[in-house]
Order: structure tokens, then C-alpha cells, then sequence
């Protein structure tokens, strides 16, 4: 049973034999890293101690973001529990799938989805363009997160650090129009994107506006492969 929606998506890919239930968040189509209709094969859950202790898992996969409480209630009823943080690289999420598959119990199939990813980095040669990725609105991604190894081992350069930005933060859109970078990625939707489209276009800038799904941006392990197949493309879309 997993709490964690980047669990729910691992888990789906490794050991969908043995999945039991997923987060609530992977039947919502704005958060979750898997395909609906493989989620909703899954009962969703909130992830209440109550909850989870009712239907007493084999084991329970969680994360640091959980409500200490309910990992402590989890503990107290004898349920065996792995708690996830957040992969930063390419290589902790990795490290990562193969946590989940040794805890499951299938640490072959772990194994291959490693190999799978490893096969999915491209080998980049060439300049890196300049790539700003808006997560949400005016939230653009910065330095030290998965998504920027993403864009490092795609051949972009994440642009953050050319605005000062240094971790994940909100980026107004005089800033970006300033000095704008060669290709900006979002998914594409809401008044914030729309607006920050328009007023590149009416500047002159030279920026493309290429999309990069919602879906790609949360979590890693089987999001990887097509996430850096999507970014080899626009980098390819710039020369």
C-alpha cells in the first residue's frame, strides 16, 4: 500500500500484482505521474493512520512528508513501513526504485526499470541552450532538484541561476523579459502563462514556448524515460 504518489507510480510499473491501494493524489489528473486509467485500477487513499492500519498491508510505502504521527501509528501496529524523501538526480531516484522493489519483493523487475532509465540518457554533445521550467504559474524550477538533472543530462541548461533564482521559487515576468532564455517549458496552461506568452511575443524575444506535461514534472522512477525523451526533443526543436 503507498501513501507517496511517486510510489503509487514505481510501484505500478514493478509490482502492479501487488499493489493494494495508491495515493489520492495519483486519481487527481493535476498530480498525478501515471495514466488514470492505471491508477484507477488502485483503491485511492489519504493516508490516514486509520485508514492504512484497517486494511493491514504487507507493507506500507511512505514519506518523509507524512504526518509523523500516523509513520509512528504505522510502527506502533507492527506494519513493516518504508519511508521515501525526494530524489534530487537521476541516480537517487534509482537508488530509489530499487528500495521499493527490495521492500516489495521484486528487485529484478526494480533492476530493469534501472536499466530502462539508464538507457533513456541521451549522449549530448554541442552547446546546452538556456531552458527555464515553469512548475506552475510564475513557480520556476531552480537548481539542486531532479528536474534540473533532468534538463542537465537532456543537454539544456537550467536558466534559474541566470536570475539569481537558486532553489524553486516564483519568477516575475519583467525579470524573464529582461534577459530572456532560449526556450521556456511549462505545461502550458493558466492566465500567468498565457500572459508571460504574449508580453515575450510582443518584446521581440526570440524565446520558444515549448510544452513539457504536468505529469512529467512530479516525481521520477518511470516518469524518467519519457521526460528526457520530451526534453531531447525541444533541445533538438532549438537547433
Amino acid at each position: 500500500m503507498s501513501t507517496n504518489p511517486c510510489a503509487d507510480a514505481v510501484l505500478a510499473a514493478i509490482a502492479p500484482d501487488r499493489l493494494a491501494a495508491v495515493s489520492r493524489y495519483s486519481h487527481d489528473p493535476s498530480a498525478t505521474s501515471m495514466p488514470l486509467a492505471v491508477a484507477r485500477r488502485y483503491p485511492a487513499i489519504a493516508g490516514t493512520a486509520e485508514e492504512v492500519i484497517a486494511r493491514h498491508p504487507a507493507l506500507v510505502v511512505t514519506d518523509v512528508f507524512a504526518p509523523a504521527a500516523s509513520r509512528a501509528a504505522y510502527a506502533r501496529a507492527g506494519l513493516t513501513v518504508l519511508t521515501l524523501d525526494s530524489p534530487a538526480t537521476i541516480a537517487a531516484s534509482q537508488r530509489q526504485v530499487m528500495a521499493i522493489a527490495q521492500a516489495a519483493g521484486v528487485p529484478a523487475r526494480g533492476a530493469a526499470l534501472v536499466r530502462t532509465i539508464d538507457a533513456a540518457i541521451p549522449k549530448v554533445t554541442g552547446p546546452r541552450p538556456a531552458a527555464l521550467l515553469f512548475i506552475a504559474g510564475d513557480l520556476a524550477n531552480g537548481g539542486g532538484t531532479l528536474l534540473d538533472d533532468l534538463l542537465l543530462r537532456a543537454g539544456l541548461r537550467n536558466a534559474a541561476a541566470d536570475y539569481g533564482l537558486a532553489f524553486t521559487g516564483t519568477l516575475p515576468i519583467e525579470t524573464i523579459v529582461a534577459h530572456p532564455p532560449r526556450v521556456i517549458l511549462s505545461d502550458g496552461d493558466g492566465r500567468t502563462a498565457d500572459l508571460r506568452r504574449r508580453i515575450l511575443a510582443r518584446s521581440g524575444a526570440s524565446t520558444l514556448e515549448a510544452h513539457f506535461p504536468r505529469a512529467l514534472m512530479n516525481c521520477g522512477g518511470p516518469t524518467i524515460p519519457p521526460a528526457l525523451r520530451r526534453l531531447a526533443a525541444i533541445r533538438a526543436q532549438l537547433s
